[in-house]
């Protein structure tokens, strides 16, 4: 049965802000940041059990080249919800009030 991943609001929120702040220095690292998010959803779609726990049932991976972390859940057997688009360096476990 396939996975669906989906972004909790305000992880979506994040990734737009994200995006946008590269988009605004420029439109190559925006498009770069895009496709490394895309990548590091792939990989949660396909291999979220094998990735690192971070906190009870919330995971983790890096996107790639960038300095940020996806967090996510599994919501049920069919859907994983990503809950931050963390930076690395500003307030960790921030996103622990999204449970």
């Amino acid at each position: 049965m396939p996975t669906t991943v989906v972004f909790h609001r305000l992880a979506a929120r994040e990734y737009r802000n994200s995006r946008d702040w590269y988009a605004a220095r420029s439109d190559s690292v925006a498009e770069r940041f895009r496709i490394a998010v895309d990548r590091a959803v792939a990989c949660v779609e396909a291999e979220a059990e094998a990735l690192p726990v971070l906190s009870g049932p919330y995971r983790w991976v890096r996107v790639r080249r960038f300095p940020y972390l996806l967090i996510f859940r599994r919501k049920s057997p069919e859907v994983i919800v990503i809950v931050a688009v963390a930076h690395t360096s500003r307030r960790p476990g921030y996103w622990r009030r999204r449970m």
